[in-house]
């Protein structure tokens, strides 16, 4: 098996046409590890979520190739790409992006839902996930009855409901307390350093940084170092 999760190679991104064009990511040549946790670090601007969301393929790149788990996104078929992503990425997002009307077991299955599992086994999927973060005694509760530290939680479950090779996460503290947090930054580390899980999480954060075991700099579309 291929010990390389992500590469990228002269990487770019643009928006916009002609004069009005702005490069958001600008020749990105990175490599990480299966296995390893990497936070993207740089100012507001510099490209960090940019990135993410190419690696997620929920982008697509100007020019450049980026493969993902051995395999060029580009290559992907527009029909494939939603199962792709399903199956291999977990995405966390800064705001949670919970469904306000479904309890935490059922945003929780809502992946599970693009799966060949049965019901039964999709509601075990979630349990499970559930329970990994904490939050067994709260699957029955809507988001807005959960503290934010607690929807992010649930969030993290619903991003490793069907067990993906990465786990993206999103400024994914950039709407908490300190301490819920450093609960979540731990939970990460967790299932880094448990579970194996490839992370890259963008943050601007310093301490949530440190939870990481690298971290890569960008500053204004550019790699500054990887």
């Amino acid at each position: 098996m291929n010990d390389v999760a992500i590469s990228t190679q002269e990487l770019t991104k643009s928006y916009g046409r002609a004069e009005f064009t702005v490069t958001a990511l600008e020749g990105i040549n990175l490599s990480i590890s299966r296995g390893d946790f990497v936070a993207l670090m740089g100012p507001s601007g510099s490209g960090k979520s940019t990135l993410l969301h190419l690696i997620a393929a929920m982008d697509t790149q100007t020019s450049g190739e980026i493969k993902v788990l051995g395999r060029s996104l580009a290559a992907i078929k527009d029909r494939e790409l939603a199962r792709w992503r399903n199956t291999h990425v977990g995405f966390i997002f800064q705001s949670f992006n919970l469904i306000p009307v479904l309890t935490a077991l059922e945003n929780v299955v809502l992946p599970l839902n693009l799966t060949s599992l049965k019901q039964k086994e999709k509601q075990e999927h979630a349990h499970t996930a559930l329970d990994l973060v904490g939050l067994g005694d709260r699957m029955n509760h809507l988001p807005h009855q959960l503290s934010g530290g607690q929807q992010q939680r649930v969030a993290i479950a619903r991003a490793l409901a069907t067990d993906p090779d990465l786990i993206l996460a999103d400024e994914p503290t950039g709407n908490l307390d300190a301490i819920s947090a450093h609960e979540v930054l731990g939970l990460l580390r967790q299932l880094h350093r448990e579970f194996g899980k490839t992370i890259v999480m963008v943050t601007h954060d310093i301490h949530a940084a440190e939870f990481a075991n690298r971290t890569v700099h960008l500053e204004k579309g550019q790699l500054l170092d990887s």
